[in-house]
């Protein structure tokens, strides 16, 4: 009876968050500019929602797709930050390992849908700048929608196999998590025993997900740039320029980190590691902080209700 126990145990324990590895004194401190960063990115985001909710001449592709995005930041950094904020300023570390699932399919499965709506958003300018008399027959409300629902539809099947691989796996060593959230490399290096196919189906989606999203995007961008250079008017061109270079920060927001995060577990041993676990915070929450400042900057009809507001 006790051996039994004792292997369900090691098969399915709670786990326990570090946090930031290293700087568990300065976590305190930390935690201030992350909840800064999350209380904002929450405002901007519901607000995003409530205006393209309210004002009908948002209801065009751009700002529905701008809405999938908003709702996608409050899901990720909302999966994250409470969790995380408890451990830095409560010491509440323990987890079971179903809320650790939970949060990994989370993350991993809106990751993945933030990466398809960008590349949505990337098409949705290449028509409108190369085809604009087209766009409102080509990107409709329905087509919209079905483009939404199948960026969701691939997260959710690219990321449930995570959770069936890690379930199967025994956990016989340390349950201590050297992050500050459950994420899927990091609990597969706690793992004893073969996590082969863990490694290499994570490789497999990493290459589906931000290769085909990423292609996608440079290919629709360097047509834009071949459309925009033809245009005659000069101010026409600085337009468009200005509309590209905004989605293209938000972008590199997006990608930066997290192909420094996934570098990171499989060839950066010689970075230290609260380095790597600062940056991967900052790629859960530096998209969600930034996406309603620079598209709420440069719309017009939101810059309005937020004066109003104010």
């Amino acid at each position: 009876m006790s051996s039994a126990n004792t292997t369900a145990l090691s098969r399915h324990p709670s786990f326990l968050l570090v946090g930031i590895p290293g700087l568990e004194k300065e976590q305190f401190w930390i935690a201030f500019p992350f909840s800064m960063l999350y209380a904002f990115a929450v405002v901007g985001n519901v607000a995003l929602l409530v205006f393209i909710k309210t004002v009908p001449s948002l209801h065009e592709p751009m700002y529905l797709f701008l809405a999938m995005l908003a709702f996608t930041d409050l899901v990720l950094s909302t999966s994250t930050l409470p969790k995380m904020l408890s451990i830095f300023w409560l010491g509440s570390r323990d987890i079971s390992f179903l809320s650790c699932l939970l949060q990994l399919f989370f993350i991993h499965t809106f990751s993945s849908v933030e990466s398809g709506v960008l590349m949505a958003m990337a098409l949705d300018r290449y028509v409108a700048i190369c085809y604009p008399l087209q766009h409102s027959s080509i990107l409709s409300v329905p087509v919209v929608v079905t483009l939404g629902s199948l960026v969701l539809l691939r997260g959710v099947v690219l990321i449930s196999p995570f959770c069936f691989l890690i379930h199967r796996l025994s956990f016989c060593q340390s349950n201590v998590i050297s992050h500050a959230y459950c994420e899927h490399m990091a609990l597969v290096k706690l793992a004893c025993g073969d996590t082969r196919v863990n490694v290499i189906y994570g490789l497999f989606v990493a290459f589906i997900v931000v290769v085909f999203d990423v292609m996608l995007i440079f290919v629709s961008y360097t047509m834009i740039l071949r459309a925009v250079l033809r245009l005659p008017s000069t101010d026409a061109r600085l337009k468009a320029f200005r509309t590209c270079a905004s989605h293209v920060c938000v972008m590199m927001a997006l990608y930066i980190p997290s192909l420094f995060t996934f570098l990171t577990h499989r060839f950066g041993q010689s970075i230290p590691h609260h380095v790597h676990i600062v940056v991967a915070i900052l790629y859960l929450l530096l998209p969600p902080f930034l996406n309603p400042i620079v598209y709420g900057v440069r719309t017009k009809q939101i810059r309005d209700r937020v004066v109003l507001l104010l």
